[in-house]
Parts: structure tokens; sequence; C-alpha cells
């Protein structure tokens, strides 16, 4: 299998072009499905992330209870409320998600979700009837476990960004070479695999990325839920989820970098480096 290393003018030629006549719809539509209580910032990061690396319209779907608290801070996505139960996503939220699915460029379930059997049949729901990308992460992949096979039935391209953990929980194995592992993984699900980690391996099983972006300071609770946006956002504006995800690492690294020199690496956050791609990407 080839192996590549992305450079920033790999990541710049492949960024989507910004048509100069185009409007919000031009720039791709995502659904972003996160959040529960006590976790409102994985619904942000994840919904800014996508903003950030210039979607036009993103949608955020969030447990009723933690609604208002989305309401405040998302200012730019359209969030709205969905039924829950203790605190997380319920079966009812099933209709009103579908309901809303058409349309859209790509999904994004998982970040802070919560593991119960409501969140279970939403990202089973999800699976079973997006024609989109879709990306999987944290609790998202989780919920996976003993049910791998529904990823091999998708009628559009799945994702999932686990770390180490994670991947192991849903049959993951992780030997010598991290770049094999994630790779054979990818081939026997049907899917591209972001295997996050010190030098994070992206795949789809026959061709990978290898990140170099990226530092310690990065190690910390919220910096998934803003690379899971990044992603998103990018297949929603038509990016190959293969590239789409790749460049999201190295775009997320690379601002971790810059937010490393500036801030260091002790003192850094995710809103940082949300706050900070702005001056990576113009």
């Amino acid at each position: 299998m080839e192996i590549r290393q992305l450079t920033r003018a790999d990541v710049t030629d492949l960024f989507p072009e910004r048509n100069p006549w185009g409007h919000k719809g031009s720039f791709g539509k995502v659904l972003v499905l996160c959040g529960s209580r006590g976790f409102t910032g994985a619904a942000y990061l994840a919904a800014m992330g996508a903003l950030r690396v210039g979607t036009g319209l993103v949608f955020a779907g969030v447990p009723e209870s933690i609604y208002p608290i989305e309401a405040v801070k998302l200012t730019e996505p359209v969030a709205f409320p969905l039924p829950e139960e203790d605190g997380r996503l319920s079966e009812r939220a099933v209709k009103s998600i579908l309901e809303r699915m058409p349309g859209m460029d790509a999904v994004l379930i998982g970040c802070g979700l919560g593991i119960s059997e409501g969140t279970r049949a939403v990202v089973e729901a999800v699976l079973e009837n997006a024609e989109c990308p879709v990306v999987l992460d944290a609790d998202g992949i989780s919920l996976l476990s003993g049910h791998m096979d529904i990823l091999r039935g998708r009628r559009g391209q799945t994702i999932l960004t686990p770390h180490d953990g994670e991947f192991v929980r849903v049959g993951g194995v992780i030997g010598e070479d991290r770049m094999a592992s994630a790779a054979e993984f990818a081939r026997e699900n049907g899917c591209v695999l972001l295997l996050k980690g010190h030098q994070t391996c992206v795949t789809d099983g026959s061709l990978g990325y290898r990140n170099r972006t990226g530092n310690a300071g990065m190690a910390v609770g919220g910096s998934g839920d803003l690379l899971a946006g990044m992603i998103v956002g990018l297949l929603g504006q038509g990016m190959p989820p293969l590239e789409g995800a790749a460049c999201a690492a190295w775009l997320h690294g690379a601002v971790g970098d810059l937010c490393a020199k500036e801030l260091g690496q002790r003192a850094m956050l995710p809103t940082d480096m949300l706050k900070a791609l702005p001056r990576l990407l113009k």
C-alpha cells in the first residue's frame, strides 16, 4: 500500500475552491448530532470546526435540555432541540433527524453523545438511512461495538475517527505498524479510518496518509471534537472522504503547532485552536 505524507502545498491544492458567485448553499450543508448533558462543549466545537473550514450551513441537533446553552453559544450554526432521555438523545429523536437528512452533504454523529439504547438507535438510523458521507466520532464509534456489519451495507461512505481505545472496542487490533493495522480494518469494514495518535494514520485500505503535524498540547478534551467538525465540514464541501480526513488532520495539527508556539503546550486549549484557524487558512 502506498503511504503519503501531506505538505501544506498538498493541502492547498486539495482544498475546495470558493466560487466567487456562490452563496451559503453552494458551500455545503452539514448536520452535526453531538452533545449531551454535561458535554455541551462537544457540540459547540464540532459545529464551529465545520464552519471554520468554510462550510456554508451547519445544522446542530442537540438534546433538548442543553438546547438553551447551545442556542446562546452557537450564533452562526442553526441549533435545534431533539427529544432526549436522561440528557442523551432518545429513539424518539430519529423521526426528526431523518426528516432533516435529505439535502445534507455530510453528517457528523458521536461527539459527546453518550452511551445509551437511545443513542444507539440514533446512530444506527443515521447509518442505515444517510446516503451522504457520515463521520463517526467518539461515542458514535463505541456504539458500533458488536454491530460493525452495518458499515458494510451502507449506501454512503463512512469515516471513523477513533483513538486507540475506541479502535480496539470495535474490533481493531493495534500492531507494531499502526498504518497496516488501520488499513486492514478499513478494508474489512469498507470505511475510511483516521486512527488518532502521534503521527495520525488516515487510510481507506488502499492508500494511506501519515500526518506529522501536531503536538502534545493537543492532548486535551475537546480537541477531537474540533477535528471531527473540520472533517465533516470539508466533506460537506465536496472533498473525497480520504483526502478530506487527511487534510483535516494536517490542518488540525498545524493549528495546534501554531497555538503551541504562541501559548505553549501546557496552556493551549481547543478553543484557542478554533480561534487560530482563520490565520492558518487565510
